[in-house]
């Protein structure tokens, strides 16, 4: 199902800018999260096609109310010097360290993207080894 549903954005020409995939209380579901950018008439049609395929059951348009995160796992260099700089800023961000050797730290975070990409800024300067986003999901509120 999901090479269908990418399918059908490439063959439009239409980017994904995030996708996530994941089981739902129905094991026999599974739940997409595309996030796009485009113009409401893109918009229109994208759902108009993906309604078309046999397998979706509903195509949902999350609206500005809708809690949506993203989950973030950021590996950086520290040492002796900034390790508590580092720290202090996981703690601001509500983070959390989840790996440490001598070298380096792995830190997760979850958020917004732009709470995610703040982050990153700020500990750029200390080294970024490695980096990995989960893309966006979400829920609409009740």
């Amino acid at each position: 199902m999901l090479s269908r549903v990418a399918g059908l954005f490439t063959r439009r020409g239409y980017n994904i800018d995030s996708l996530t995939v994941g089981i739902t209380d129905d094991p026999n579901l599974s739940r997409m999260t595309i996030g796009i950018t485009g113009d409401e008439q893109m918009l229109e049609q994208i759902t108009k096609q993906l309604n078309k395929l046999v397998d979706v059951i509903k195509v949902t348009e999350l609206s500005s109310k809708a809690v949506c995160r993203e989950i973030a796992l950021i590996k950086v260099s520290y040492s002796i010097k900034n390790q508590s700089l580092i720290k202090e800023a996981v703690n601001i961000f509500r983070g959390s360290i989840v790996d440490i050797d001598s070298k380096s730290m792995m830190i997760e975070v979850t958020g917004t993207e732009d709470k995610i990409t703040a982050f990153i800024d700020l500990v750029r300067p200390y080294g970024i080894k490695e980096t990995v986003r989960s893309g966006l999901t979400g829920l609409e509120r009740s």
